[in-house]
């Protein structure tokens, strides 16, 4: 009987997984669907696997959180949160645990972590603008060194790229170009020549297929576009509301079909641009239900780490990549969508989608114009209202 009894309380108390919610699609029905919701991670009991007998023992563990997440990145089963307040968290789905980066500690501590980077060896690259650093660790998140003089300037994203790094500084509205192997400035960019080649405010950084530095810039509300060697190219979006604009661009990421990404903080969604800087469509809204987004900060593709999510994917979808979206409120702080297409669907082409989308422009401007209120033009017949005449004094 004691056997039992203690076999019903296992049982009883085992950790259910996550009860999966009804799949979330955009653009929603009857449009295509191409980005699908799956899942997402704000805590440790959202990876964390407790038996029951353990909870009987030893009383159910702790839900430690995230607190104002804002880089992202997947490698090897890993995903690695920037925690702004709490220091770079890291969920493993492989051993199903929560912990933190094991090697920030000594001279790899870290005081406000904003990005992280992780390169095909597993380096890690992460930005501290209060350190006043990057930081950076090995694949087994060892410490390895630091690039930057703390004090002199405001390293908020870095990315590598062959055998340089190129970091965002806030502080001085440039980007500073590394060697890797010397930790040596080769230039900046962004600092020289017209108003329009010049950068106000860099937030996040990300490089195409080809080789082109991209800038998310807070102050001029644009994504600026430039070579590996920092000549402007050209740049996307303009300051507005409408589709297609920046009110607060953050975090931008490329997929291997060349289309980019850019989460806007202020609309709470993320942007999907193709390569000639062409809207193509949004997905994310204001809102505390799967697939809304709270003050977004981060965008990240994977294409290595589907595995650990196929259960979420609705059936006929067919999945490209997955996009990883940072919230720094709400529910839902790491959030993670599916792009794809489903099984059988029809799908316009690029260049269709891009003619729809401009003749649904159309018509709103359409709609906005017929709503404005008109005046009605004067008629010469009618003769403005006038005060009664007046007998003349003394009449």
């Amino acid at each position: 009987m004691a056997v039992m009894a203690g076999a019903l309380i296992v049982a009883s108390c085992a950790g259910a997984p996550r009860k999966k919610e009804a799949p979330v699609f955009f653009p929603s029905s009857p449009e295509p669907p191409r980005v699908q919701y799956l899942t997402y991670f704000t805590g440790s009991k959202d990876i964390e696997e407790q038996s029951g007998f353990d909870k009987f023992v030893v009383g159910e563990k702790r839900d430690l959180k995230v607190d104002k997440p804002y880089g992202v990145a997947l490698f090897e089963g890993k995903l690695y949160v920037c925690d702004t307040n709490s220091g770079v968290v890291v969920f493993d789905l492989v051993k199903k645990s929560f912990d933190r980066l094991q090697g920030a500690v000594g001279p790899g501590a870290l005081q406000q972590p904003l990005n992280i980077a992780i390169e095909s060896d597993g380096t890690k690259y992460v930005t501290d603008p209060v350190r006043g650093q990057v930081v950076v660790f090995d694949r087994k998140d060892v410490y390895l060194r630091a690039y930057g003089i703390t004090g002199a300037w405001r390293p908020v994203d870095a990315v590598p790229f062959e055998d340089r790094l190129y970091v965002a500084d806030a502080a001085n509205g440039l980007v500073r170009v590394f060697d890797k192997a010397t930790g040596e400035t080769l230039r900046t960019i962004g600092d020289k020549g017209e108003p329009e080649e010049r950068l106000g405010r860099p937030t996040n950084l990300a490089f195409d297929a080809d080789g082109f530095l991209y800038v998310s810039d807070f102050g001029r509300f644009q994504v600026v576009k430039y070579d590996r060697d920092g000549h402007y190219r050209s740049t996307i979006g303009k300051l507005g509301d409408n589709l297609g604009h920046f009110a607060r661009p953050k975090g931008i990421a490329f997929d291997r079909d060349g289309r980019l990404y850019a989460v806007d903080a202020a609309f709470n969604n993320v942007q999907v641009f193709n390569k000639d800087g062409r809207l193509l469509m949004f997905f994310g809204s204001a809102g505390e239900k799967p697939g809304d987004l709270l003050l977004p900060a981060k965008v990240t593709i994977d294409y290595d780490n589907l595995r650990f999510f196929e259960s979420y994917v609705a059936p006929g979808f067919q999945v490209h990549h997955l996009i990883l979206v940072t919230a720094q409120f709400g529910p839902r702080r790491v959030n993670v969508f599916a792009a794809g297409q489903a099984k059988g669907m029809k799908y316009p082409t690029d260049a269709e989608l891009l003619k729809e989308i401009d003749g649904l422009r159309k018509k709103e401007l359409e709609k906005q114009k017929a709503a404005q209120p008109t005046e009605k033009p004067p008629d010469k017949t009618d003769k403005p209202d006038e005060p009664p005449p007046q007998k003349p004094p003394g009449s």
